[in-house]
Formats: structure tokens, sequence, C-alpha cells
């Protein structure tokens, strides 16, 4: 919750964050929405329409620091925004966004996600990230409300080996839901171990082979559900070592998620563009 947290007590921190990965490289922000909702926010005191102006603020303060960079480089090429949809279990703060273990039923995920879907469509994002699912039946949600949305999206999930979402589903039938989705533009994967990442790619290509492929995995590191703490390491280099096989399988967005830093970003642009691997985001 720290980055919704700091949407409310520190803005000025987000935007010096955003400003650390542009400087490092990205193309692309997310904002810092992934764990920002009337539920969490409600846990903290704060009301429905204070936490909405919140959720909307997270793509103004990402919008914000590509005006910074701008201004300072006005060479560069336009940076975009995208903005973060994440799981339902992101909330819950559980550990049950790692499994997709929610208990509760479709119609509970699509009031949750219906409501933060709404304004972030509204927000003036570049895109929707709607990222990090683990389950099935939140994907078939989310592909329903997808379609009423305005905003192109990528949708991406958390995996647990090289064949499976989290809760067990085929990658194929999950990346299937969207093969076709008018407001999809690209399916991948995040939130998961980079080994794993090019077998999902090509299995992603051959079940939606007319879509962007997008992978942006953890760094490598194991997170700990219930200590609330990252095992491991994973230095920047391996992690470019591992991107090239992405690359290699038909990503053609890549980037990181937990635990990834402006020095992996860094290294991650350099070293794709020097082997002429990078791909550049549409307009």
């Amino acid at each position: 919750m720290w980055s919704a947290e700091y949407l409310r007590s520190n803005p000025r921190a987000l935007i010096d964050a955003h400003c650390a990965y542009l400087e490092a490289g990205a193309d692309v922000l997310t904002s810092a929405s992934y764990q920002a909702s009337r539920a969490g926010f409600h846990q903290f005191g704060v009301g429905a329409a204070e936490a909405d102006r919140l959720i909307v603020s997270s793509v103004a303060l990402a919008r914000a620091a590509c005006d910074e960079f701008a201004a300072a480089n006005p060479d560069a090429s336009p940076r975009k925004v995208a903005a973060s949809v994440g799981p339902y279990g992101a909330v819950l703060n559980d550990g049950s966004e790692y499994s997709g273990e929610y208990g509760v039923p479709a119609l509970t995920l699509r009031q949750f996600h219906a409501q933060r879907l709404n304004l972030l469509d509204r927000s003036g994002a570049d895109f929707l990230a709607v990222e990090t699912l683990p389950s099935l039946l939140e994907a078939r949600v989310l592909s329903d409300l997808l379609a009423a949305c305005a905003t192109p999206a990528w949708v991406s999930f958390s995996c647990r080996d090289e064949q499976h979402i989290c809760d067990g589903s085929g990658i194929e039938e999950a990346a299937a839901l969207f093969s076709a989705h008018p407001r999809v533009f690209a399916i991948g994967v995040n939130c998961t171990a980079p080994q794993y990442v090019a077998e999902l790619v090509s299995r992603i290509r051959l079940a939606a082979p007319d879509k962007v492929v997008i992978a942006y995995p953890n760094s490598g590191e194991i997170y700990d559900a219930q200590q609330q703490a990252w095992r491991g390491t994973a230095s920047p280099v391996d992690f470019l070592s591992a991107a090239k096989t992405w690359v290699a399988a038909g990503a053609t967005w890549v980037g990181g998620c937990c635990r990834t830093g402006p020095a992996h970003i860094s290294t991650l642009r350099k070293g794709l563009r020097q082997a002429r691997l990078r791909a550049t985001p549409p307009q």
C-alpha cells in the first residue's frame, strides 16, 4: 500500500521516482495505482470521493514526470503513461495476488474492478496496464469490462511456471481470452520469475498471434508472502541476459516489475539497443 499512501502523503516522491526511471531510459511509466482502491484507502480513513481523486491523481503525477523529463530533454521522443490496474488480491495484501485464490464470486470481482477501471479509463492515460492477473476467472471479468473502455489496454499475467498462470490455468487459455479483444493491443506476463518468461512468450504468441507480446518480470528475487520480504538477488546484467531471450522468443515490449530499479532499466535499454533488439512503443 506504500505507493498508494504516497499519493496522499508525498506525491513529490512519486514524481521523483518516475523521473528516475525516465532518466534511466524508460519509454512507458506505470502509475502508482496498482494497490489504490476505495477499499484500500478506506482502511486508512479515506472516504470514497477522496479515494477516487487520489486514484486519478496517480496518472497526473506520472504525466507530470513526463513533462519534467520533456522539458529537460527537448529532443527526446514523448514518453507514455499507463494507468496500472492491479488484481483484486493486491488490495487484500495477503499474498493471494500470487495464487488467484480469492474465494469470492465473479460478481465481487466485477464490482471491485468496474468502479476503478472507469476512473482510470477517463484519467487521460495513454494505456491501461491490466497487470499481474493470477486468475482465469478475474481475467474473464476484466475482458468483459475492458470492452466498454475507450483507452487501449495491455493485459499481463503472473505465472507460477513456464506454462501456467498462478491459479494453474494454462497461459494459452488465458491469452486466448484476449486474442481478438478490440481494446487489448498487447498480452504478456509480469511479476513472474525471469527464467519462465521466454517459454511463456512463445506460448502467448501461438495463442494470440495478432497481439503485441509484453514481458516485464521480477528481478529474479522471490517474495515470501508470509514474511512480506524478498529473498535472493539478481543483478541488472543478469536481467539483461534474460531479457534477450524474451525478445528472441517474440516479446517486443520489455521492462521490469518487482525489485527492478532504474539500474535494471538503464542496463536493459543500453544492452538491447546495442543488440538492435529494442522495440519502440507505437504512437
